[in-house]
């Protein structure tokens, strides 16, 4: 796990090469239950990048509908949507292993079948291990807003991450996204206006109502009574 740390060296020289990424690991403790999961039930459900292309029926025994998800947090929602789609298979991306634990715990306490989890570098998961044309929807909730304006190359919603995001959903595949960074909201609609394939869901300006699919989570619940809104973005692969 978090095999990437180590992997960004520069083969002829061995001088780690600087990389820009949309996340900063700030792992806080692991709980006793976490540390556990990650050393019983990761060998279970886990998926490691240097395994290479995934092959789905290995995965989960069957061909279904396939729903992706970078940077999930603790796991809650991702472990909501697993349980109310049993007919869909889930795949998880998370770098912080705390989260990563609370998920895998979720997945043995549910007895979810439907679910697996990288800790790893989502862009290169993508482009390493998903084969292309494979997904029915890909999911990038709350992703970190990188507010100051020096930082934004730092976002992960880039033209370079959103083709490489393109090319894994299956026809009519769909791109969805959330942020509570209004800012945000903004950049997301310019860079996928500017890229070629993608059909915007929305019926009434640019973004959509929430989703059934996507929980709403306390976080959110807590925003909306403060007054802070939500922004929903649906793009459709044409």
């Amino acid at each position: 796990m978090l095999d990437f740390i180590k992997q960004d060296k520069d083969p002829v020289t061995g001088r780690v090469m600087r990389k820009v990424r949309s996340f900063v690991l700030r792992e806080g403790r692991l709980t006793p239950g976490q540390e556990r999961a990650l050393r019983v039930l990761w060998p279970v459900y886990g998926l490691e990048r240097a395994a290479g292309m995934l092959a789905y029926p290995t995965v989960f025994g069957r061909e279904a509908p396939r729903v992706l998800e970078i940077g999930y947090g603790m796991g809650a929602s991702l472990v909501e949507m697993a349980s109310a789609a049993p007919d869909m298979d889930f795949i998880g991306i998370e770098v912080h292993r705390p989260g990563v634990g609370a998920l895998l715990m979720a997945i043995e306490e549910q007895g979810l079948t439907n679910l697996r989890s990288y800790c790893d570098d989502a862009v290169e998961v993508l482009a390493e291990c998903v084969p292309d044309g494979s997904l029915t929807r890909v999911q990038l909730y709350f992703p970190d807003p990188w507010h100051k304006k020096k930082h934004h190359k730092r976002r992960i919603v880039q033209p370079e991450f959103v083709a490489l995001v393109l090319r894994k959903l299956a026809p009519g595949g769909l791109f969805h996204m959330a942020t509570d960074w209004e800012d945000y909201a903004g950049h997301m609609q310019e860079v996928m206006r500017d890229a070629p394939g993608w059909e915007n869901t929305a019926v009434d300006g640019d973004f959509v109502p929430r989703p059934a699919w996507r929980p709403e989570t306390k976080f959110e619940r807590r925003g909306a009574r403060l007054g802070h809104g939500v922004w929903d973005l649906l793009y459709r692969k044409v």
